[in-house]
């Protein structure tokens, strides 16, 4: 499974991208993180669904200093991701 979530809120310059990489590598699952210039974070993850999921849920409260006002999710086609990459 492939999801796409964009993080709202404060979320730049409080290590959201490394956490969301810490869990994401050590969950096993492929994909990306990225700052945004609208200031939003954004992440596609690609893995079994329910480990997915649960990132997708993190991601709704965000490290410690994150203040996520909402998320978007989508589905996507899988791409065949391998590792974990902070963009």
């Amino acid at each position: 499974m492939r999801k796409r979530v964009v993080a709202h809120g404060r979320v730049q310059g409080v290590f959201f991208r490394d956490s969301t990489r810490q869990r994401a590598e050590s969950a096993g699952v492929a994909g990306w993180v990225a700052n945004r210039p609208d200031g939003a974070v954004e992440a596609v993850f690609e893995g079994d669904v329910e480990v997915v999921d649960s990132l997708v849920a993190w991601m709704r409260d965000g490290p410690r200093g994150a203040s996520v006002n909402r998320i978007e999710v989508d589905e996507e086609e899988t791409e065949g991701l391998r590792g974990f990459d902070v963009r």
